[in-house]
């Protein structure tokens, strides 16, 4: 039990020097270029039954104050509610609505959808990727391309907020993104070096990079499309990720159910579909988030105090992000049971692969075995 206690305690000394956990790679932080003459960029929005949002999130595109040349595509992924009818009824010049075509072989629907996009979009300096649910301020195209070019960013991503009001939200969503960060430390990805990632939300990649890069065919069966993006584009010249408040997902999560499934949609596809690394992340999850506190309250001497030591940095690492959020630091001591729920959540991703309902989304399984 002294080894284990003191092998805690390093981890989490360990995880408190990367600094992943200070979220202070943010949009308001990063140094921005004002250029004489701003390029051209074209947004390319999938959409597939999206109805109830989709207003909002292609008005705030819309609405974008951006001084240089900015035109919208939404691909409308075989919706059956009238996404597309409702969006072009928002009778914007920006904007341009194509059908898309049936699902391709190989292809998972969201990168079939915005590799169609794409091709719609003629040749602007930047593409901006974003989904049909997130609503952004006036102000973000500006500050993408600004931190583009002030930092020669071949792409720049902005983790948009998530909806975050209801209590399973509340519980969860803060942990998703903490979770999110210790995977791809903002930090090391906005830095040379290995680590790569980028949030699906709201992403401006240069055209040359992308097509440098093979374009999305080259990543076109992803299931964790936004991060394997910023690999490919990392390969190609620095990348850029970090939180922000301008935008702000408008899909609310109402219950435990819904979060769960967000999270099993891609959990056993970040394992590569490996059992072998299933059953290591279930061992390190354990030994990271449970064995410090089952040290800290049955151990004296070096165990308990490793355990106690660990658990400590545990609770201050996970702060940062409750006040990002602007949720109670009481939440915190909620962490241990929401590690719990998030290794629930990837063994039932697991599960649904195998039973060949991999990556649900919008009725398509796209995680084939």
């Amino acid at each position: 039990m002294t080894l284990l206690g003191i092998l805690v305690a390093l981890i989490w000394i360990g995880l408190t020097l990367t600094g992943f956990w200070t979220c202070r790679e943010r949009d308001t932080n990063a140094p921005l270029a004002r250029p004489d003459v701003w390029p051209e960029v074209v947004a390319v929005v999938p959409a597939r039954d999206e109805a109830d949002v989709i207003a909002r999130s292609i008005g705030s595109l819309a609405a974008q104050d951006y001084p240089g040349r900015f035109r919208i595509v939404l691909v409308d992924d075989n919706s059956s509610d009238g996404t597309g009818d409702i969006a072009r009824a928002l009778g914007s010049d920006r904007l341009t609505v194509i059908s898309g075509q049936p699902l391709a072989a190989g292809w998972t629907g969201k990168l079939w959808a915005v590799h169609q996009g794409i091709a719609q979009a003629g040749t602007p300096q930047f593409l901006w990727l974003t989904d049909a649910d997130i609503e952004h301020a006036p102000d973000t195209l500006r500050t993408l391309v600004g931190i583009a070019l002030g930092g020669r960013r071949r792409l720049v991503s902005f983790m948009a907020k998530l909806h975050c009001n209801t209590w399973a939200e509340k519980l969860l969503i803060p942990a998703f993104i903490w979770f999110f960060m210790m995977l791809y430390p903002f930090n090391w990805v906005n830095r040379r070096g290995p680590v790569a990632g980028a949030a699906g939300g709201c992403v401006l990649v240069e055209r040359s990079a992308l097509e440098e890069a093979g374009g999305i065919a080259a990543m076109r069966g992803a299931l964790i499309d936004d991060c394997t993006l910023g690999g490919l584009i990392k390969k190609t010249g620095p990348i850029w990720l970090g939180l922000t408040d301008r935008s702000r997902s408008i899909r609310p999560y109402t219950g435990w159910r819904e979060i769960g499934m967000m999270i099993a949609r891609s959990a056993y596809a970040q394992l590569r579909y490996n059992p072998a690394l299933l059953v290591v992340t279930v061992l390190g999850l354990a030994l990271v988030f449970l064995a410090p506190w089952a040290l800290a309250f049955t151990q004296i001497g070096v165990a308990g105090w490793g355990g106690g030591l660990a658990c400590g940095l545990m609770l201050a690492l996970y702060l940062p992000v409750l006040a990002f959020y602007r949720r109670s630091s009481l939440w915190v001591v909620a962490l241990p049971l929401v590690a719990v729920f998030y290794l629930g959540c990837t063994l039932y991703s697991a599960q649904a692969y195998y039973r060949g309902r991999g990556g649900m989304w919008k009725g398509r399984a796209q995680a084939a075995r």
